[in-house]
């Protein structure tokens, strides 16, 4: 039995009177403001700190490019990039997957290059024992190290010789700007090598199994198709994840 719309109608009449019958205050609603102006600053320690924040939250901005440009992350992405596509498995496993894993091993193989940092730079710097400036300083110490570690000469030298600098006497006098960009090539070449080491056995498949397809006759069938299962038990047989993972490790020195 449905109502008439009658009988809503002096239900809804009495719900408006009651609400205006309210006092004002009761149907107030507080909302919250937001200022932002510059205010004069009592202490020389109150601009300091607002410098800090600043600093802070552009280097967060800049976080995945430091993450990109100046840890392991680009030979191990471009390694498994590598694996799958000599692997001829088109989306799988997900790109989410390698970047996920890489970030892990990142992290892995970045540890003790952080520990140094937050031991030699962060916590002196937040026990107020050291400046910004000392701290900025002794922080990029390990960083570097890591990256002259994993840098060739050849290029390195090409960025020294780019930016017009003398050739320096230690590794105190390279630059950070020249040691980034000569970081970042060195790890692409090597990641390289790693990529076409890794294409040699699943390459020896494809061709094996396109002479057995090619003597049969078979011309119209795709030869990645069947050597697909192939490719992917040989990976399987081998324990490919375990040999890729623990040489990519290994390749820095862990």
């Amino acid at each position: 039995m449905t109502r008439s719309p009658a009988i809503h109608l002096p239900l809804a009449t009495l719900a408006v009177a009651i609400l205006l019958s309210l006092p004002a205050d009761a149907l107030a609603v507080t909302l919250p403001t937001v200022r932002i102006g510059l205010d004069d600053a009592s202490n020389p320690k109150q601009v300091s700190t607002l410098i800090e924040i600043l600093l802070i939250f552009t280097v967060l901005s800049m976080a995945p490019a430091i993450l990109l440009m100046m840890t392991c992350f680009t030979r191990l992405v471009v390694a498994f990039s590598f694996l799958k596509k000599a692997l001829g498995t088109q989306t799988t496993p997900p790109n989410q997957v390698l970047i996920g894993l890489s970030l892990f091993l990142t992290l892995y193989i970045m540890t003790p290059v952080f520990t140094q940092m937050n031991t030699t730079a962060v916590k002196p710097y937040l026990d107020e024992k050291i400046s910004a400036e000392v701290a900025l300083e002794e922080g990029a110490k390990p960083l570097r190290d890591f990256m002259f570690k994993q840098t060739r000469e050849k290029d390195l030298a090409l960025f020294l010789s780019i930016a017009k600098l003398a050739k320096p006497q230690n590794k105190d006098e390279v630059p950070t700007s020249v040691l980034i960009p000569a970081f970042m090539i060195s790890e692409l070449k090597t990641s390289f090598q790693i990529g076409f080491i890794l294409f040699l056995p699943f390459l020896v498949i494809d061709m094996v199994v396109a002479s057995v397809l090619l003597s049969m006759g078979m011309m119209m069938l795709p030869p990645v198709m069947i050597s697909l299962p192939f490719k992917l038990l040989l990976f399987v047989l081998v324990d490919g994840w375990y040999l890729i993972v623990g040489s990519l490790i290994q390749s820095f020195g862990v």
